[in-house]
């Protein structure tokens, strides 16, 4: 059955779990574009005391930072939880700048512009004795998998954003040879860029304009969007660092994952599992793409950047919840799933109408996910 008793909104502390206030947005400036909650006054003064600390206090940001991080604040929050920019604040400039200068340095040392990729996808020189047939494979498929990547916003569709993005994923698999580049990595990038862009240039990833977006990232400060690629490179890099398993040969642990929301959604919602076995669904039709994707093609970007508010507090447990929050998802339309015959069952999880949810019900279903887990992942005979 549903979860019935569960659904009280409470959020993971560092000792205890605690009651979170819930603040539903009436704004529609850019300022607010990624905000889900409207933030109370109590809620920004407890950040700012936070991050204004000499040294912050990375248990505390966490535990604010699990329920949603004011937007103009997100920047800063994300590059400290993803253990980039130092907590110390004597340090900043001199540790960021270097990180800066080393990432730049890698593009320098594995962007090979022998490898240069036409407009048709081809290869301007593929004969060149520096460019390993592995490379150009890679490259090519990155080349075609940057302009699939968020199409729905203009932001995307710029040059220049697609050109750091291509960078970004070479650097990452040449440095990370073990799982290398995977499709699907791509869309992981995206809530930093969104981000980091938002915080430097103003109206810029919420723009529909095409010509506006060029004319604003065209622009910005000289530098600018040199230090947003590094810093979206460092803190995507230290996201994949809990997840790289996953995209290894066959990803054989994304299935895991996929098994898991299988026997989850069983345990807690019979009646919807039992519906979609009886038209021959099978989870990994639908689920594999949540996991691979951590739910970035499902949900609109105000909710994709308010989960990765949660998913950054988690630190390195953020891909056990992910599973629980996948089936939490799921169960949120349990009812209506359970009307559909398989040819509207298909339609509807491949396009789950995510758009109808409120801040309220991502909360609701955030908190079902803790609480699923807390239920679960430390007696795993529950499921059975």
């Amino acid at each position: 059955m549903p979860i019935g008793g569960l659904s009280r909104r409470t959020v993971p502390g560092c000792v205890k779990e605690i009651q979170c206030e819930i603040f539903e947005s009436e704004t529609t400036t850019d300022d607010s574009l990624y905000e889900v909650f409207a933030c109370s006054p109590s809620k920004m003064r407890s950040f700012d005391a936070i991050l204004r600390a000499d040294i912050v206090d990375v248990d505390a940001l966490k535990q604010a930072a699990w329920h949603g991080i004011p937007a103009r604040l997100r920047a800063t929050c994300w590059m400290i939880l993803a253990r980039y920019m130092p907590t110390n604040r004597s340090r900043r400039d001199r540790d960021m700048a270097r990180k800066r200068k080393d990432y730049w340095d890698y593009v320098k040392q594995y962007y090979n512009t022998d490898a240069c990729i036409r407009e048709d996808g081809a290869i301007s020189n593929p004969n060149s004795s520096s460019v390993a047939a592995e490379e150009i494979t890679t490259r090519r498929q990155i080349h075609i998998d940057v302009p699939r990547t968020n199409p729905k916003m203009a932001l995307f569709h710029s040059k220049a954003i697609r050109l750091s993005l291509e960078r970004i994923l070479n650097v990452w698999a040449h440095r990370h040879p073990g799982s290398g580049y995977v499709q699907g990595i791509n869309d992981l990038v995206t809530p930093f860029i969104i981000v980091f862009v938002s915080q430097q240039i103003e109206g810029v990833a919420s723009s529909t304009n095409q010509q506006e977006v060029n004319e604003k990232l065209a622009g910005a400060s000289p530098g600018v969007l040199d230090e947003i690629e590094a810093d979206t490179y460092w803190c995507f890099a230290a996201m994949l660092t809990s997840i790289h398993h996953l995209f290894t040969f066959g990803q054989p642990e994304v299935l895991e994952m996929v098994h898991k929301c299988s026997t989850v959604v069983a345990r807690v919602d019979a009646p919807l599992h039992s519906h979609l076995c009886a038209h021959g669904l099978d989870f990994i039709q639908f689920a594999y793409r949540w996991m691979n994707c951590l739910l970035l093609r499902e949900l609109p970007v105000t909710l994709s950047v308010r989960l990765w508010d949660t998913y950054l507090a988690e630190g390195d447990a953020f891909p056990v919840l992910h599973v629980y929050v996948c089936a939490a998802l799921l169960m949120h339309w349990s009812e209506k799933l359970r009307r559909c015959d398989f040819t509207e069952l298909m339609l509807m999880l491949q396009a789950l109408p995510t758009q109808e949810l409120s801040g309220v019900d991502f909360d609701t279903l955030l908190s079902k996910a803790h609480l699923m887990r807390e239920l679960y992942e430390s007696s795993p005979s529950h499921l059975r």
